[in-house]
């Protein structure tokens, strides 16, 4: 009978993975929620690396609005104040960091009139007309695609209608939509050159394609996991186009990628698989 020696390469990768696997998790928290976690002394490449695990901290961030929902639904309060407790939850747990990028990135594409001026906007702390508008329309819409999911019951299939209820459909929502919306950060960020040559995104390096490809293969795989039938093809495709639209638009406007743009892309990708999943939902 043959066994791995003790000191078999085998025996020493394995602890290495499970320990690097950890490591990106706590970076990736580390930069996109305002979770406590212990300082971790990162280069520049490392934080592109973890970008594969972006999707795992959007089943956190998703699961901790879903969480906020269903205690909210279960004290007696209704769907509306529910809805906007759980997309509360999911800006304090982010710090508001894709709302940010969001506002910025409106008031740049939409008050600059050359590339520099654009990034010269984006990076002023202040927030202007085009940013507000873009938050207000950001938050209308996210609560509309979750108070519509709870309120009506709405399902994709009989399968869904058995075994969920209206507080699991907009927890599935939530999820689902944040996973493949991280997702779509990292893709955007591999398509993308940097914009300018300082700045957190520029600074965070270059993401390798191995991580585009695994944070990809991750949120299409929660998605497929979660969502029922026309829903997960809805919301994959709304993702996919929009994703791709922001890329587009980011490369016309100023040349490539900010930490801001984003930001942006999670929020008008998050915003997009919602309401597809929405829109793929028939009244029981």
């Amino acid at each position: 009978m043959s066994s791995t020696p003790p000191d078999s390469p085998d025996n020493h990768q394995q602890p290495r993975r499970r320990h690097q696997w950890f490591s990106d998790l706590r970076l990736a928290l580390m930069l996109l929620t305002r979770l406590p976690m212990p300082r971790v002394n990162d280069a520049a490449g490392d934080v592109a690396h973890a970008a594969w695990v972006f999707p795992v901290v959007g089943i956190l961030v998703g699961l901790g609005g879903g969480t906020i929902f269903f205690i909210g639904n279960r004290i007696g309060l209704g769907i509306s104040t529910a809805a906007l407790l759980a997309i509360g939850a999911q800006v304090l747990l982010t710090g508001a960091l894709h709302e940010d990028g969001l506002a910025d990135t409106a008031d740049g594409f939409g008050g600059g009139h050359s590339r520099d001026r654009k990034l010269e906007i984006m990076r002023d702390s202040r927030i202007g007309t085009y940013g507000v508008i873009a938050l207000l329309v950001a938050l209308s819409l996210r609560f509309s695609a979750l108070q519509e999911l709870a309120s009506n019951l709405l399902s994709v299939s009989d399968e869904l209608d058995e075994t969920i209820s209206h507080t699991g459909a907009v927890i599935v929502a939530l999820v689902a939509s944040a996973a493949l919306s991280r997702a779509a950060m990292v893709v955007t960020w591999y398509l993308l050159p940097p914009a300018r040559q300082d700045g957190l995104a520029a600074g965070s390096g270059a993401v390798p394609l191995g991580s585009a490809l695994a944070a990809l293969i991750l949120a299409v795989a929660i998605a497929f996991l979660l969502l029922p039938g026309m829903a997960f093809l809805f919301a994959l495709g709304a993702v996919a186009v929009l994703a791709l639209g922001m890329a587009y638009l980011a490369y016309r406007q100023i040349g490539g990628h900010t930490g801001d743009v984003l930001g942006a892309v999670q929020q008008v990708t998050e915003i997009a698989a919602l309401l597809a999943i929405s829109a793929a939902t028939v009244p029981v």
